[in-house]
């Protein structure tokens, strides 16, 4: 990549230029059609953006040249978005405590955002969003989170290590990127490229991500939910019992409305049932533990769903949520607690209580546990579930995919393509996937080690170093080094809820459902994953259309009422 020439050094700013010459087209890393995109995007940007890019100017350092050629990019969608570029080492990088190369920062004499690395993959979302939210000045946050951010007193550098390929980490680094806005100059919130710096990563223990380091000591994994990451930015400990106290405090919302359906889940099964149940005449809303899309956000390539012949999984739920959001209201992050049955079917929340007459359990899966020594030690340091995001940090590196269904073939194949010595562990004789993904992986030469299981990983402090197998048959012992493991052995239904109110389960504790996703239960339904049988997209979807319309049949003429009247 040839570094641009057109952004000034130091405090000289550049000029957007249209870009109309044949040498500036040439120069363009953006696609023709993102670049359509986002200079629609940037029309509604208000104050102008500064973009100040520094760069230790090393040859050797490829990012530097992809980082400059990308903010240049930008700088020249839109009038408001400047560029500035400075040297490592120079006033201006001491000034703001800039160590590394590249990093990119945002009207740095107003806020403290930046960008530790090129913002690639779906770090370029993030880009975007924080392009906006500079621009707007405003951060967009809840009341309850500018309630708690108000008490803080004490500077905070808020590091979250993320991948090109988590599509999780956006999220986070948005929630950082608000709290800055919120508070300027006291908040930093600084997204890291876990990849291109592995010393800071191995610095920080960063084995999965998102990794929020909120501070030297206190570390989360994971995307939380706005509240509760303000909350433990504040007070820099795990502050879920406190957040339920400082929401339930909060002023309710919609006190008193009583909605047709309620779903819980927003996975394609929870989506679809919104949609048809909006079609159908019914008031819906979705709520989600944690964030739209369930399982397929975490797959990397999507080529079984009809009308795609391939979709990353990422762009797939923005599809299907961006269809959903014109019928129904969608609430992520909703800290889920109970669910009790009277008049009408009640959902409590930390924040309030959800009243419906109808509720589908869209609830899903979630990863299953080999259950052995050193697994949950080495869980986010070198053990994880999710190829997608933890993929990029073992470039050049041995692993382990144990399973031998879809996901895991799938999964193996991503992360050889990432450039990742990959070996497949299954505990049978015969892989269980697809013939077509059974092939990839010969064609890929990708060894496969049968009738193996693992009894215990194992690593120093920091990192996992080799697992012990032991093989079923023989029951030979034997170690086998390697760096990472990547589990893909099957899914356990989230079920607990419906099994608490009395919906029956199945031996596999799935919700077990009729033709109709009808539980024993009037009023309840279930769908997608969380009911067993075949677990692709596909199916879910048709499971929570179906759903939804037994939902709406049942309302207009219950069926439980003329039992009733009948006994």
């Amino acid at each position: 990549m040839v570094p641009p020439t057109k952004p000034k050094d130091s405090s000289t700013t550049h000029e957007t230029s249209n870009a109309s010459s044949q040498n500036d087209e040439e120069l363009w890393i953006l696609p023709e059609e993102a670049r359509a995109t986002l200079s629609e995007v940037f029309k509604q940007l208000q104050k102008t953006v500064e973009l100040h890019i520094v760069t230790d100017n090393d040859p050797q350092n490829m990012f530097n040249g992809v980082t400059l050629q990308f903010a240049y990019d930008m700088s020249r969608l839109s009038e408001h978005i400047t560029l500035v570029k400075h040297t490592l080492g120079d006033k201006f990088s001491k000034k703001h405590e800039v160590e590394f190369s590249p990093s990119l920062l945002f009207n740095p004499d107003e806020y403290d955002i930046r960008f530790t690395g090129a913002p690639l993959g779906e770090e370029g979302k993030a880009f975007v969003e924080t392009v906006l939210h500079v621009s707007f000045g405003a951060s967009s946050l809840s009341e309850t989170s500018k309630a708690i951010l108000a008490e803080l007193i004490e500077p905070r550098h808020v590091r979250i290590f993320s991948s090109p390929g988590c599509p999780y980490c956006p999220g986070q680094f948005m929630n950082a990127v608000k709290s800055a806005i919120e508070r300027p100059k006291l908040i930093r919130a600084d997204c890291v490229d876990s990849d291109e710096f592995p010393e800071l990563s191995k610095q920080f223990r960063v084995g999965s991500v998102p990794h929020t380091a909120f501070s030297e000591t206190y570390h989360r994994i994971g995307l939380l939910p706005e509240e509760r990451f303000c909350l433990e930015l504040l007070m820099l400990r795990d502050a879920k019992a406190v957040l339920r106290e400082q929401m339930q405090e909060a002023e309710p919302e919609e006190e008193g409305k009583v909605y047709d359906l309620l779903i819980l889940g927003a996975g394609p099964a929870g989506l679809t049932a919104a949609i048809y149940a909006k079609r159908s005449g019914l008031d819906s809303i979705v709520l989600d533990n944690s964030v739209i899309g369930g399982q397929v956000i975490a797959t990397p390539t999507v080529e079984n769903y009809p009308g795609f012949q391939s979709v990353g999984g990422t762009a797939l739920v923005e599809i299907l949520t961006a269809h959903t959001r014109e019928y129904s209201n969608i609430r992520e992050n909703q800290l889920i607690d109970d669910v009790t049955i009277g008049d009408v079917i009640e959902v409590h929340t930390a924040g309030r209580t959800y009243a419906s007459k109808a509720l589908i359990f869209a609830t899903g899966t979630e990863w299953r546990s080999l259950d052995v020594e050193g697994e949950k030690k080495y869980f986010g340091t070198g053990v994880t579930h999710c190829a997608s995001c933890d993929g990029y940090m073992f470039r050049g590196k041995h692993v382990l995919m144990v399973g031998g269904g879809n996901s895991a073939l799938t999964d193996a194949l991503h992360l050889k393509n990432l450039g990742i010595d990959v070996t497949v562990v299954h505990r049978r004789e015969t892989l269980r996937a697809e013939k077509a993904l059974q092939d990839a992986l010969k064609r890929e030469e990708i060894p496969v080690i049968y009738n193996t299981v693992i009894e215990k990983i194992y690593g120093n402090d920091t990192e996992v170093e080799g697992v012990t197998f032991k093989n079923i048959k023989s029951e030979e012992i034997s170690e086998h080094h390697c760096n990472g493991v990547f589990i893909a052995i099957g899914m356990n239904p989230n079920s607990a809820l419906a099994e608490k109110i009395g919906a029956q389960l199945n031996p596999d504790k799935t919700i077990h459902v009729d033709t109709s996703m009808r539980t024993n239960l009037p009023r309840i339904y279930a769908a997608g994953d969380v009911n067993g049988g075949v677990r692709q997209i596909v199916t879910a979807v048709s499971d929570g259309a179906v759903a939804a319309m037994s939902a709406f049949e049942d309302l207009q003429h219950p069926y439980w009422a003329s039992e009733k009247n009948k006994q």
